[in-house]
């Protein structure tokens, strides 16, 4: 009888067997694949994000001391921050450097804001060999280096009253999920005023 049960019961062949491991291996890869898309798509995001947060810090801290300087008009002290109007200008170019790629030395005119204190930092603190993403390193209000980040003022025509100024704020870096560098910019307009 026990000789009868054996004969009866069926097995898995071997062919069923690699199948069902091959269909398994398949959905596994899959699935590893899709989940390493989202971890590298949210990594983008949250680089993007953060450079966002320094171009805008630019931009504020730009506005901050534009107006600043329309305030104390036409008595601007020099050291205090109405004055660093008159510094970023000096800077200003005529025509903004071509965008798309990271830079591999400083563009001309190229300059950076210390967000804390709104002051104009030397250029030796722009640095384009970006370890992470685009940023502004600090200690404690002492700016450091600024990584892949640099702005670029560039003079339009004079005019009878005032004269616009369009501000590039423009970040360069090597993102880790990407073989192409990530570039991300703005332009803020101000007006500077004439006597």
């Amino acid at each position: 009888m026990l000789a009868k049960i054996r004969s009866m019961q069926t097995g898995d062949t071997l062919i069923e067997v690699l199948f069902a491991v091959t269909v398994f291996s398949l959905v596994a890869v899959g699935s590893l694949s899709i989940m390493n898309q989202g971890t590298a798509t949210a990594q983008r995001s949250l680089e993007i994000t953060l450079v966002r947060q320094e171009i805008d810090g630019q931009a504020e801290a730009l506005r901050f001391i534009h107006d600043s300087y329309i305030a104390a008009y036409p008595n601007v002290v020099s050291g205090e921050v109405s004055g660093e109007w008159s510094k970023i200008i000096a800077k200003s170019i005529a025509q903004a450097s071509a965008f798309g790629t990271c830079p591999a030395t400083r563009p001309a005119g190229a300059f950076i804001l210390n967000t804390k204190t709104a002051k104009l930092e030397p250029d030796t603190k722009l640095t384009f060999a970006v370890p992470t993403y685009s940023q502004l390193r600090y200690n404690a209000s002492v700016l450091m280096s600024a990584e892949g980040l640099w702005v670029e003022a560039v003079a339009g025509p004079l005019g009878t009253s005032s004269r616009s100024i369009d501000f590039h704020i423009r970040a360069c870096w090597q993102s880790s999920a990407q073989t192409t560098p990530m570039t991300l910019g703005t332009i803020v307009r101000l007006y500077e005023p004439r006597p």
